[in-house]
């Protein structure tokens, strides 16, 4: 008898010796935190390459520095959900080896997960932009009426997060290639799969015989352009249902 979808992906899943997720904003709205792209996506309200990219920090980093406020404001309260506890219970149980993330939110280490490299990396510290000297932002009180913040060198204070226009880390992307040149198995959650580097790890694993299951309530560029196991549905739901099929056996 032909296995249904999602028993398919169970099957991958069980059969798997070293898998890793790549997860994007999907997975962090139902932490409250909403999605960049999409009908309510934050890039409805800020034009990306006005508030969110280098070009716009350098020409006006209040500007930036205002978006870069709510984007704070939004993770004050946020807490990790279901999808993100499971990967860490997973990542605990030998089941996942790790998890490659564009979020910046921190909601993975928050929920226990250690083996995590944040692509786009976070707002958990920020950088100066003169000295490069990296300040850690937790318990930072930002004034709204004085922005940008300064570095004590006279520099002006960026999230250590990647903006549009910016290269990645050379050893963040290295990293990523080998955390995906090592998988067998590869769980895509929440991920639009348009933005780099991520649009391109599907084709790398594929080359190395790697399968690999997509997370998302609706098709993506990645169901259209690859061999994968779409299963429809949002992050915490599907992958609760994953947990207790697994808790099942």
């Amino acid at each position: 008898m032909q296995l249904s979808v999602f028993d398919h992906a169970i099957q991958l899943i069980r059969d798997s010796r070293h898998m890793i997720a790549v997860t994007g904003a999907g997975i962090s709205v139902d932490s409250g935190i909403p999605a960049f792209r999409g009908d309510t996506g934050l890039w409805n309200t800020y034009d990306p390459s006005v508030y969110a990219s280098i070009e716009g920090f350098r020409e006006n980093p209040r500007r930036s520095w205002e978006f870069f406020l709510e984007l704070y404001d939004q993770l004050i309260d946020a807490r990790p959900n279901a999808a993100h506890t499971i990967l860490a219970e997973w990542e605990q149980k030998g089941l996942l080896q790790g998890i490659i993330t564009q979020n910046i939110d921190d909601l993975h280490q928050q929920a226990g997960s250690h083996h995590v490299i944040e692509v786009h990396g976070s707002l958990r510290n920020l950088i100066c932009t003169t000295c490069g000297q990296i300040i850690h932002s937790r318990g930072m009180i930002f004034d709204s009426v004085d922005l940008p913040p300064m570095c004590r060198c006279g520099g002006i204070l960026k999230p250590e997060a990647v903006l549009f226009g910016e290269s990645i880390p050379s050893t963040w992307y290295f990293a990523c290639l080998e955390a995906i040149r090592k998988a067998d198995t590869i769980l895509f959650i929440g991920t639009s799969g348009i933005v780099h580097p991520v649009n391109e790890f599907p084709e790398i694993a594929l080359r190395h015989g790697c399968r690999l299951i997509e997370i998302n309530p609706d098709a993506t560029v990645l169901t259209r352009l690859y061999d994968m196991i779409h299963l429809q549905g949002f992050a915490n739901d599907v992958l609760t249902r994953l947990a207790e099929a697994f808790n099942e056996q």
